[in-house]
């Protein structure tokens, strides 16, 4: 070792030891550190220093996401490492608030990139390694990425308004928001089966879990705030391809017969027929759309593309006539705040995941669910097996790997107003009943 690079190594020790004395990452949760930096200096073949650490601050954000399902016999004891680690946090004073008159992302130099460091060491983020300055440098890069990652923010490792409020927020109120949802674990630790499907509302996604590992896990579009989605445990025992999409009578009243009136070829755009008492199809352009009430008819949408639940529909036994489905409006998946339906679940890479639910269902292979969609034929399939769902309201969690995560209190039921953050940020409430509009086919 050179005598330039050894004296570079001295001093970032000597800094190190410094920044740990002030006291300034020494509340670090152990469970959620990086690896210590002599792991990467002494690492054979570990080529230069900061190639090494930029190819590993790329990969924070990602080491985030694992096949650790939430839920299990393990869920509560994973969360309780968490409350634990979270009131040591908590018993030596909390985490600083983030400030800064600048936009902080790589590259800034600014006074409130201290508070920054030390707000991502004490919750684990940041390696206590990577010592205080005024430099939004990788190694601050990748940690803000990570603190973005589990808190289901884009790891973009900006700080935007969302991140610096979700940074913001107390550690005691993450502490009992921990404690809250402690319980709602507790409730779903029991046997849920060696194949079963969790779809979490306030982090808007679907688990595939099969022998305690994620199958699948993928985006979901779920309830407003004022039509919110049921949690239920239930079973699944049907998908079908290629759905029929009959509008509520609400709908009719309220949105088709308006449009009707304002353009009459929208039934036949959207594929949408009038199905009378006997069965019968009636002609659009043979209804008086200017009456004084709407046309007592089924409406119902002909399988396809533009159907409003697109190729799939997933049916589990519930009151709530709640179901998942697919959606023609994919764009709706790539969107932070996902809670835009009237209660029913969109299921993005539906496919993938109806090849997962009719595995043991014989006949039903990945090549004959895209034939039979390809031929746009409406297709009623029995699962050969019902799978447990459970459908669960967790705002906080750890699973296996340790990393505490956190999300949006979206319905505002973990008794904090503070914790609802963003998703009720210009969100007007309804005044009145909320219908299906969003499934209404434009």
């Amino acid at each position: 070792m050179s005598k330039k690079i050894g004296s570079e190594i001295l001093s970032r020790r000597s800094l190190l030891r410094s920044a740990v004395s002030a006291g300034a990452a020494a509340l670090a949760v152990p469970a959620l550190a990086q690896s210590p930096i002599d792991s990467l200096i002494n690492a054979p073949r570990r080529g230069s220093w900061d190639d090494q650490f930029d190819a590993r601050g790329s990969r924070t954000a990602v080491g985030v996401v694992s096949n650790n399902p939430i839920l299990g016999p393990e869920g509560p004891a994973n969360i309780q490492q968490a409350i634990f680690a979270y009131q040591q946090i908590v018993s030596n004073g909390g985490w600083p608030e983030v400030r800064s008159s600048t936009r902080l992302q790589l590259g800034v130099v600014d006074q409130g990139v201290q508070l920054l460091r030390q707000r991502l060491m004490i919750a684990g983020d940041l390696d206590q390694s990577a010592g205080m300055s005024n430099s939004f440098d990788s190694y601050v890069d990748g940690a803000v990425k990570r603190f973005q990652a589990r808190h289901g923010l884009p790891a973009d490792g900006v700080l935007g308004e969302f991140s610096v409020k979700a940074m913001n927020i107390p550690a005691q109120t993450r502490l009992a928001q921990l404690e809250t949802n402690l319980v709602r674990l507790q409730s779903m630790s029991g046997d849920l089966g060696s194949r079963y499907v969790m779809v979490n509302i306030p982090a808007a996604y679907v688990e595939a879990v099969e022998n305690d590992r994620v199958a699948l896990r993928t985006n979901a579009v779920v309830g407003r705030i004022d039509r919110p989605t049921h949690a239920i445990n239930s079973k699944i025992y049907e998908v079908i391809l290629n759905p029929y999409w009959t509008a509520p009578r609400s709908i009719v009243e309220k949105d088709i017969v308006p449009l009707m009136r304002k353009d009459p070829t929208y039934l036949t755009r959207n594929n949408i027929r009038l199905i009378d008492g006997r069965g019968q199809e009636v002609a659009p352009d043979t209804v008086d759309w200017f009456a004084p009430k709407a046309p007592n008819f089924m409406f119902r949408q002909d399988p396809g593309k533009i159907n409003a639940m697109a190729s799939t529909k997933i049916n589990f036994h519930n009151p709530n006539n709640e179901y998942m489905h697919d959606t023609p409006q994919q764009g709706l998946f790539n969107k932070l705040m996902r809670f835009e339906s009237s209660g029913c679940m969109r299921i993005q890479n539906v496919r993938d995941m109806i090849t997962w639910l009719l595995r043991d269902t014989p006949g039903w292979s990945r090549q004959d669910i895209e034939r039979v969609i390809a031929a746009r034929q409406n297709t009623p399939i029995k699962l050969a097996q019902e799978v447990p769902v459970y459908i669960v309201y967790v705002t906080a969690w750890s699973a296996k790997d340790q990393v505490v995560q956190f999300r949006d209190d979206i319905y505002e039921r973990d008794g904090n107003q503070e914790l609802a953050l963003q998703t009720t940020t210009g969100v007007e409430r309804a005044s009145g009943p909320i219908t299906e509009q969003d499934m209404l086919p434009q």
